[in-house]
């Protein structure tokens, strides 16, 4: 035992002190891909928006055609703000109950290990509160 302290007693020095602070005020970074897929409606269009961590967006419909963007600062600092929203993990462990809408608009959100579903069928369902901001943002910003 002895003689393995005595071989990191050098190394002890090495360490470095020099190491950047860690920033703690603002927003987090969107530490993952964000995928919405909206899908249904009379014409049964499925859109999906890809959102990566740094805000660039693409939007690529049934047919395949795509289209890019960048978030405004505004819009990707919210982002960041409901992604990191703890509730949004509460609602990915909620079940969707069945609706009976005929030709509605299904949500489907996934951010890291969290994926929430709903049908917009008012009034017999009340979308997710915090994936519901999100669809809003996504839609608004890449629509």
């Amino acid at each position: 035992m002895a003689a393995v302290a005595a071989l990191l007693v050098p190394l002890a020095g090495c360490a470095r002190t020099d190491a950047p602070p860690v920033v703690t005020d603002g927003p987090s970074p969107l530490a993952t891909e964000v995928v919405l897929v909206k899908s249904g409606g009379i014409a049964g269009l499925t859109d999906t928006v890809r959102v990566g961590p740094d805000g660039h967006w693409t939007r690529t419909d049934r047919a395949g055609a795509s289209r890019e963007g960048q978030l405004a600062a505004e819009k990707l600092t919210r982002l960041r703000q409901l992604a990191a929203d703890p509730r949004l993990a509460a609602e990915a462990a909620v079940t969707a109950p069945a609706t009976m809408c005929a030709d509605a608009f299904s949500y489907r959100l996934t951010v890291g290990p969290n994926q929430v579903s709903y049908v917009d069928c008012p009034p017999q369902a009340t979308p997710p509160a915090v994936t519901a901001q999100v669809v809003d943002l996504l839609n608004g910003a890449t629509g």
